[in-house]
């Protein structure tokens, strides 16, 4: 397997800390990222992929013990949903906190995924805040299933683009999404 550079990982984590966004691999699909605290950074993702901001966009964690740190509801169930799930799982948590606001949905909620892929998780422990992760794609198009599917535009739209595993070919699916509530209700959105 590939390993990534530490130049790699040094500039993508230096353009974040600037305010600026970045195009980078993540335990699903190819990302566009940014620092989950900087409002005006998210706004810019807003624009490049031509989203309403009314749709919120998830946020990466290196580790389970910070999703605390986001949400003031941690169910309990949130633990072993994420110890169980076989494959990467975004989970939408109520009362979202301590990011920009304009990543919180109308209802209050985030969605938050622990990354296990070593790229994107090293990047988070270096940045100490959460990552912006949405897919590299034009609202309403497809998601690139790797990186050669995304197109010319988000590619030159950003402020870096990653170089580790843009030769891998596998194809890419996006993470499962389980709604918990804080009345203890769970919703599955994508499995």
């Amino acid at each position: 397997m590939e390993e990534y550079t530490k130049a790699d990982l040094e500039r993508c984590l230096e353009i974040i800390q600037n305010g600026g966004i970045v195009l980078y691999p993540t335990d699903t699909i190819w990302g566009i990222g940014c620092d989950a605290t900087n409002k005006e950074a998210v706004e810019r993702i807003y624009r490049l992929k031509q989203r309403e901001d009314c749709k919120s966009m998830l946020v990466l964690l290196d580790s389970t013990a910070k999703i605390g740190t986001y949400v003031s509801d941690f169910p309990d169930i949130a633990w072993d949903l994420i110890e169980l799930s076989e494959k990467p799982l975004t989970i939408i948590y109520d009362n979202a906190r301590h990011i920009a606001p304009n990543l919180i949905a109308e209802d209050g909620s985030v969605g938050i995924r622990v990354t296990k892929e070593k790229f994107s998780k090293r990047l988070i422990e270096r940045l100490k805040k959460p990552l912006v992760s949405t897919s590299a794609n034009l609202s309403g198009a497809p998601s690139p299933a790797n990186f050669r599917e995304i197109s010319d535009a988000i590619k030159e739209g950003v402020d870096y683009v990653v170089k580790y595993r843009q030769n891998d070919t596998s194809t890419s699916t996006p993470s499962g999404i389980i709604k918990l509530g804080s009345d203890y209700s769970v919703k599955v959105i994508r499995n």
